[in-house]
């Protein structure tokens, strides 16, 4: 995330919101600090519910979560469904936008899953796990506008 304050665009940000998750909640605070702007928690930008299985060791996890986004109506291994993670991720969106001016360019620091359920619904295709970020050292982010919600750019990472 310090390395994400170096971009020339994010000078820009005028708002930061997060989940309320520890990585997100620390990402945010990091922006936020480098910035001088306050940052809001949400818990509805949350990743989605993994609770039925807590940790899973990296190869079985990145099973079940081919599943999730490979049978996004079903509860997989009890998860959160996919599509209702969907909803809930736009619909948090929606209202982080809608709170702020629209003059105003906002950052959401959440989860790499949740990222990729926007980005679909974004680009209006049905959920799959192709939108994923990629795996990089560090985070990623992607960009789309306020007013049209017409994606930008895919997912880069933060430090380039």
């Amino acid at each position: 995330m310090k390395a994400l304050l170096k971009q020339k665009w994010v000078s820009g940000l005028r708002a930061i919101y997060c989940s309320t998750e520890r990585k997100a909640l620390d990402g945010a605070m990091i922006l936020a600090e480098g910035l001088g702007l306050p940052h809001s928690a949400i818990p509805e930008l949350g990743e989605n519910d993994r609770s039925s299985t807590g940790y899973l060791p990296a190869k079985q996890f990145a099973g079940v979560v081919a599943e999730f986004f490979g049978k996004p109506d079903e509860s997989v291994y009890g998860w959160e469904r996919a599509v209702d993670a969907q909803r809930r991720i736009v619909a948090a969106t929606t209202a982080v936008l809608r709170k702020e001016p629209t003059d105003r360019d906002v950052a959401i620091v959440a989860h790499g899953g949740i990222g990729t359920l926007l980005l679909c619904h974004l680009v209006k295709m049905p959920i799959t796990q192709n939108q994923d970020q990629p795996a990089t050292n560090g985070g990623n982010y992607f960009s789309f506008e306020r007013e049209s919600l017409r994606v930008i750019h895919g997912w880069r990472m933060i430090d380039r």
